[in-house]
């Protein structure tokens, strides 16, 4: 770019103090050389000068261009700055009600179920209690901490901020040019401060109170008391037509021929070996003992009333959708399934009986097999309300027990 004929004083704000020389041929710096990042005189830029073939612009040019990287750059601040701020503001206080709450419920399962079992683990309840204690110290300090960085980073973004917004405010272009260096590195340093991350060290851990001795002793008391025992019978209107049901609709039958004694509905499964119980569950612990000794290809579990029931795709197969949830067997393979994932458990022997314990307020489905007092599996979960026990039989007989 040519820069002859240009007039002094170029680029200077009005009303200013005449600004620094070109020592060598002593013009105002009224250009910018953008190759040697300096402002330059005319002489330097026009022909023959020391940045001729440079890249040239007028200064006031640059100045203008910095200033809307300014703004640019204030306005991004801005806007991390409010996210930040409904961070600590929303979420954060969330996250310590949660983590209050969760604790609240942690002690509430842990004493509910030591209850049964006192005389035995008395020590048990007190480690797990020291357990939620920690972990609810350890999620409230977490939040704490997450409050301090960020209260940190606000301040730093704001005196970033206003610092540029100075800049922007009360320097003429040659000194804002000057300052482009100070001007890169606080931009860099705001941007070095990242935005909020969801973390699950802010959330309450309720692995905390898991424990194999507890949840033992619980499945024992629990299914060793009548109390604990529900009256479950099958729905009839559910059963597939590959099933058939006793009269006092406890027991299913496969058989390898449809009967054509059901009439079709749409409550009916009409092609897997399936049945939904009658009961349907909302809140509280429930218990329900199924003998599955004559049958080596069945399911027992719980099951949504979103489960479909027409066809043969895996939508209404159990423990191929999101709506199931299932303790199988086939020959000597046994797994816990849901939603097409398949849990193997590795059992050394085929149970004889299978206990089904559902704790809504804890959120945890257990199976456990009576005779040896054997947890098989245990699942936690966000079950939907309501919930129904479900059966499929594909060999023989299984029964619910009374």
């Amino acid at each position: 770019m040519s820069a002859e004929g240009a007039g002094p004083g170029l680029g200077l704000g009005l009303g200013s103090e005449p600004g620094p020389l070109c020592p060598e041929h002593g013009q105002d710096l009224s250009w910018f050389c953008g190759s040697e990042r300096r402002p330059v005189c005319a002489a330097c830029a026009g022909v023959g000068g020391r940045c001729q073939g440079h890249r040239i612009c007028r200064a006031e040019e640059r100045a203008e261009e910095l200033r809307n990287k300014i703004v640019d750059q204030c306005e991004r601040l801005q806007l991390q700055s409010a996210g930040i701020s409904k961070y600590v503001a929303e979420v954060l206080p969330g996250k310590n009600q949660r983590a209050v709450s969760m604790a609240s419920s942690a002690r509430e399962l842990v004493i509910q179920r030591l209850s049964l079992v006192r005389s035995l683990c008395e020590s048990e309840e007190q480690r797990l209690l020291e357990q939620v204690h920690g972990e609810e110290e350890r999620a409230h300090q977490s939040i704490l901490t997450q409050r301090v960085h960020w209260a940190e980073a606000l301040q730093k973004l704001d005196t970033i901020r206003n610092s540029l917004v100075d800049m922007l405010t009360h320097l003429d272009d040659l000194q804002l040019i000057q300052k482009e260096q100070e001007i890169f590195e606080r931009t860099e340093e705001a941007e070095g401060i990242l935005d909020p991350q969801e973390s699950e060290k802010l959330n309450f851990n309720e692995k905390c109170t898991w424990s194999p001795l507890l949840t033992q002793l619980w499945a024992t008391a629990v299914l060793g008391s009548l109390s604990g025992m529900e009256e479950v019978r099958i729905e009839e209107k559910t059963v597939s037509p590959s099933l058939q049901l006793s009269e006092d609709r406890r027991t299913l039958t496969f058989s390898a021929k449809k009967s054509k004694a059901f009439a079709d509905g749409p409550e009916r499964f009409d092609h897997w070996p399936n049945a939904l119980a009658a009961t349907s569950f909302q809140e509280g612990l429930h218990a329900w003992m199924v003998n599955v000794q004559n049958s080596c290809a069945y399911k027992v579990g719980v099951a949504s009333s979103q489960l479909p029931r027409k066809g043969s795709g895996s939508d209404c197969r159990l423990g191929h959708n999101a709506y199931s949830w299932v303790f199988s067997r086939y020959d000597q393979e046994f797994r816990f399934s849901h939603n097409g994932q398949h849990e193997p458990l590795g059992l050394l022997q085929c149970p004889a009986q299978l206990g089904v314990l559902l704790d809504l307020q804890a959120q945890e489905l257990l199976f456990f097999e009576p005779a040896s007092g054997t947890v098989l599996y245990s699942h936690r979960a966000s079950f939907p309300r309501p919930l129904f026990p479900v059966f499929a039989v594909a060999h023989q007989t299984i029964s619910i027990i009374h």
